[in-house]
């Protein structure tokens, strides 16, 4: 699972890292947060006609068949295994993949029993975290027909690396800037192509510590929550 997110980073930088132009409205310096949790806005490269194009999209998937946007509450994850076959992923899969970048990540320790733990997980390279994404645009049958959609996403996740096996049982899918190409192009890449790049990342990619329990509120933000406080001893 992946539930909790740091979006620090411009999204120009974010733009430019993956070739994509910044959507109308997208503020290029828009306001960071250190605490992104599931119903809350992350940005998104999608691949279009005219290129690749960053926006805004609602973290938490709704179909574009459902009858009610709540599903989204608990449709923020997708398990790679099972992407291409699930009805609430499949469609979106085959033509509507997209890549999220991010700067972290949190996990949560449990091992400690009570006392859980989180820990932040970053690039070793300290470059952004690109994540295999899908997105989906939801229509309100109350609204007007032309009445602008709901643009929303979920991240992909896998079985862990060595990274983070000994934290926790998944992780998100973390694309190769390398392999973004063959993520977003669903029309020259095959569909056993694009799965097979829902793997976990090499050991050594990620780097984690340990930071302050405030994190486990969304209501609580700021730099001071990926600051390493001192490790709690196991036993």
């Amino acid at each position: 699972m992946c539930g909790r997110i740091a979006l620090f980073s411009p999204p120009i930088r974010f733009a430019r890292l993956l070739d994509a132009a910044l959507a109308s409205g997208v503020d290029p310096d828009a306001h960071p947060s250190w605490n992104v949790g599931p119903q809350r806005r992350l940005f998104a490269v999608t691949e279009t006609e005219s290129g690749r194009v960053l926006d805004r999209y609602r973290w938490g998937l709704v179909p574009n068949w459902s009858k009610d946007p709540a599903i989204g509450n608990r449709l923020f994850n997708a398990r790679g295994e099972t992407v291409a076959e699930k009805p609430s992923f499949r469609s979106a899969f085959a033509k509507r993949p997209c890549v999220i970048p991010v700067d972290g990540f949190y996990e949560w320790d449990h091992r400690l029993g009570h006392a859980k733990q989180p820990n932040y997980f970053t690039r070793s390279d300290a470059e952004p975290m690109l994540f295999a994404g899908l997105f989906e645009y939801w229509h309100d049958p109350a609204q007007p027909a032309d009445a602008a959609p709901l643009a929303t996403c979920t991240v992909i996740t896998t079985e862990p690396s060595t990274d983070l096996d000994d934290i926790h049982d998944r992780m998100p899918v973390i694309l190769d800037p390398a392999h973004v190409e063959i993520w977003l192009d669903v029309h020259t890449y095959g569909r056993d192509e694009r799965l097979g790049l829902l793997r976990p990342a090499p050991a050594g990619t990620l780097s984690h510590y340990e930071v302050d329990k405030g994190v486990g509120s969304v209501k609580n933000d700021g730099p001071q929550l990926i600051t390493p406080v001192e490790p709690q001893a196991l036993f």
